[in-house]
């Protein structure tokens, strides 16, 4: 039985899909995909998230801004380009923002200053935000409970433990995961998926990046593989694929406020 799917993170703006972009959607949707949120990490990335959203009106969906590791070597002008897009049709998220202490790309001070511009974005255009966290989620969380208000969002790509994902439900947000958790050493991640609930929970690929099984290695991964990544969260929280497939969908769709 196909699944109907959600993948909530995929870089189809990326050089990896330049020439493939059209056979990538048609196997996404034979695969039971029926949304795919393209997300920026620049001011380049994000315009061309745009342009997919206007090309593919109501299957793709665009997230617009300057990833943590993109901001050390961005203009000041791409902040405006960013600002300026919000308004475009497709855009359903700001980000992906964030935090990052495994890359050395940007001083983690800018980093700070950034992910607070983002989280301002959203509170002026009322979208939610796609986080990105990579040894970093303690300091993703303290820089939230500073704020005066925090926004709407997802954790994407989670893969913290469960005190943190605690933390992040606490306040108001979705977590997401990718293929990772499909990994087998990936025990301790698919204990905190199996405690998210229901109505928290979504799903991606993260492509071109973290194929899951039985693809791992296997460049680029590509949101027709979602579906794997869907299965292992099923199966360790012992519900049919089918009924989790409707839910993530469900909550992709009301996140990113989508009809």
């Amino acid at each position: 039985m196909t699944l109907t799917l959600f993948d909530t993170h995929a870089h189809l703006n990326t050089d990896a899909f330049k020439e493939i972009v059209s056979e990538t959607i048609e196997r996404a949707k034979a695969a039971g995909v029926v949304g795919i949120n393209v997300i920026g990490i620049d001011a380049v990335t994000s315009h061309r998230a745009c342009e997919l959203a206007s090309e593919h009106p109501g299957f793709l969906y665009a997230t617009i801004g300057i990833q943590p590791n993109s901001a050390a070597e961005s203009k000041p002008e791409d902040w405006e380009t960013i600002v300026s897009l919000v308004d475009s049709p497709g855009v359903c998220a700001i980000g992906e923002t964030g935090l990052d202490c495994y890359w050395d790309d940007t001083p983690i001070e800018m980093q700070h200053e950034f992910f607070d511009r983002h989280l301002q974005l959203c509170r002026e255009t009322n979208l939610p935000m796609v986080i990105h966290m990579r040894e970093s989620g303690d300091l993703i969380a303290e820089q939230l409970r500073r704020q005066s208000t925090v926004p709407a969002g997802v954790m994407h790509s989670f893969t913290g433990d469960q005190k943190l994902a605690s933390e992040c439900l606490e306040l108001g947000l979705y977590i997401s995961f990718a293929g990772m958790v499909t990994f087998k050493k990936s025990d301790d991640l698919r204990r905190v998926a199996a405690m998210v609930p229901d109505d928290r929970l979504l799903v991606e690929t993260d492509s071109p990046y973290l194929s899951p099984e039985p693809f791992r290695g296997k460049r680029p991964n590509e949101p027709s593989r979602v579906e794997h990544t869907l299965r292992c969260l099923a199966d360790v929280r012992n519900v049919s694929p089918e009924s989790l497939a409707r839910v993530t969908t469900e909550n992709a769709k009301r996140l990113f406020k989508l009809s």
